[in-house]
């Protein structure tokens, strides 16, 4: 399926297949577009995983009970990293994707997705980003180290949703 053009994004071959590039400059804070999709409770998500387990593996945690699905949306090609240049805000059913640092034409937009994977979440990937700050593993949010946990509790790139997983005994 053709995702839906956003003007300020391409999707082109990246390190890592078919990713978002931006087409324009954006600055620290900026909205560089909105990921929209379906949302879909959980049970319905890990039901995917037999018949299609890429569509649930691209699936982003929404808050405690719900992931969005961005099949056939500009979404469907948000890519990783492990030093990413934006980060997701949960803004009604869907989220906005907002610069973090400095974004030029040509370059990747890419964000943690470690970021929407709650405490209790089991999905893990390989990472191949290819930053000299590579984690190697992208898994749950409460497992990322403690500055990077720190630095994102700063900006506030953890969905509030996402931060409600976490209890005290894990």
């Amino acid at each position: 399926m053709v995702p839906r053009s956003v003007p300020s994004l391409e999707v082109q071959e990246v390190r890592n297949g078919r990713g978002l590039v931006a087409r324009r400059r954006f600055e620290r804070g900026a909205l560089v577009c909105m990921l929209r999709g379906r949302l879909v409770h959980a049970d319905r998500l890990w039901g995917w995983w037999d018949r299609d387990p890429c569509r649930a593996a691209n699936c982003i945690r929404f808050d405690a009970e719900r992931y969005l699905d961005p099949y056939g949306e500009i979404g469907a090609f948000a890519n990783h990293s492990c030093r990413p240049n934006t980060m997701l805000v949960v803004v009604r059913a869907a989220f906005e994707v907002r610069a973090i640092r400095v974004i030029r034409p040509g370059d990747e937009v890419t964000h943690d997705y470690s970021t929407c994977l709650g405490a209790d979440d089991c999905w893990t990937m390989r990472c191949n980003c290819g930053e000299t700050n590579c984690r190697g593993r992208v898994g749950r949010f409460d497992r990322l180290p403690v500055g990077v946990l720190r630095r994102y509790a700063r900006l506030g790139a953890i969905p509030r949703g996402v931060l409600e997983t976490a209890s005290d005994d894990q």
